[in-house]
């Protein structure tokens, strides 16, 4: 899909949110409180983070020690799983393409053009990135490195948080000390997903994200997509589809819910096996691809069916709002995304401080930002990959 910013109002409510944003913060003179503002960035420091960090360390020290250290192994995995997965990726688009995930940067008003997506991701972002900054903060006065200052940016439409640790206490710690520091945003940010996780497989629109063969230990799959009605003079109705039939797969592609037809490359004027489920008998049904009338080179079946989420969860013990589910399943797998991709080794990334860390002072200081550098190129080149790969897949996709 072209992005066409003539045509997308997101961006033009983005942009004039931000007009309003500092209009408040000036007329509220919040640079009197700790703020900095600048035309594109509102910026907020506070210096007695270290005060309240200590309070709370006091509490849960012996915790936040076990989580200091698992901090420092699930650094690695988590890097190793970013890594696995985008190679993965890379993979199933030229050996399995149904398998293919479609990967975007999430930019408000860009690649988030719906509002219920900019809502939800706003409110998503500024929880993520106080775990993330809480951790790195309590677990660096654990290791007795002085917290300079904490806060939080907005750039326009994006956010950051930010624990400033004092450059040398933290260069004159111990090794395992600045890694578990490093770790720990990442990790915090998983474990919270984990958690939240655990709260969603009572909810049915966790299946959208849920993988087998965990999909099928806590949820009840439909036995395929009902047909609500077949658009005239369509290959479908040619074929002899029929209202009530239940589409179960195509073109060898399993479908047993709404999303399951994205896996599938549908060109008009293919013909595709439809596999249907009718009176309790499977049939095989050869079924000539009609163009979508919203955009010709997109292939459709020529049938409407139903797009409810049909999945049941095997502990349904929480009646779930709809706008609820949504906006908790955003914020799972912002926390989730975060953390993993925060573990891959680029320059603003703590994978990359994470990587420095371990080869610092092992060779000399050109040495190290060569092997930094090399590194650095590496990933952004599997990282652009996955998603110059998912725009040639579908185009310029938003959300």
């Amino acid at each position: 899909m072209e992005l066409d910013f003539l045509t997308q109002n997101a961006i033009i409510y983005v942009l004039i949110a931000w007009v309003v944003i500092l209009i408040i913060a000036k007329a509220l003179k919040l640079e009197n409180h700790g703020f900095q503002i600048k035309a594109y960035s509102l910026t907020y420091k506070n210096t007695q983070v270290q005060s309240a960090l200590s309070k709370m360390l006091t509490r849960t020290k012996r915790g936040i020690r076990v989580f200091a250290d698992v901090s420092v192994v699930a650094g690695f995995l988590m890097m190793g799983f970013a890594f696995w997965f985008l190679l993965t990726n890379i993979s199933n688009f030229f050996v399995e393409p149904t398998e293919f995930a479609e990967l975007t940067v999430l930019i408000p008003g860009v690649t988030l053009t719906s509002a219920s997506a900019i809502l939800y991701f706003l409110l998503s972002i500024p929880i993520v990135l106080i775990v993330h900054e809480g951790a790195h903060g309590i677990v660096a006065t654990l290791e007795k490195i002085k917290i300079k200052t904490g806060g939080f940016a907005i750039f326009i439409a994006m956010f950051a948080g930010f624990v400033e640790p004092d450059e040398d206490d933290f260069d004159k710690a111990k090794k395992i000390s600045r890694l578990r520091v490093i770790g720990a945003g990442a990790t915090a940010n998983v474990i919270f997903a984990f958690a939240l996780g655990l709260l969603l497989l009572t909810n049915p629109f966790f299946a959208l994200i849920l993988p087998e063969p965990m999909l099928g230990w806590f949820y009840e799959a439909p036995d395929g997509v009902l047909i609500l009605s077949i658009i005239p003079d369509s290959g479908a109705e040619k074929a002899g589809l029929q209202k009530n039939d239940l589409i179960t797969g195509i073109n060898g592609v399993v479908i047993v819910a709404p999303p399951d037809f994205h896996k599938v490359d549908l060109n008009p004027g293919d013909t595709a096996i439809v596999t249907i489920l009718r009176d309790g008998t499977s049939l095989q049904v050869p079924v000539e691809i009609m163009p979508s009338p919203d955009d010709p080179e997109k292939g459709l079946v020529g049938i409407m069916r139903e797009n409810a989420l049909s999945y049941k969860p095997v502990y349904n013990i929480i009646e779930w709002d709809p706008q609820v589910s949504m906006f908790l399943l955003w914020l799972w797998m912002i926390s989730f995304f975060i953390g993993i991709i925060n573990m891959l080794p680029l320059p603003i990334l703590d994978g990359g401080k994470f990587i420095q860390t371990i080869i610092d002072k092992k060779v000399s200081e050109k040495k190290v930002n060569g092997i930094m550098w090399t590194i650095y190129a590496c990933t952004f080149i599997i990282f652009a990959l996955n998603i110059g790969l998912s725009y040639m897949k579908s185009g310029w996709f938003t959300i």
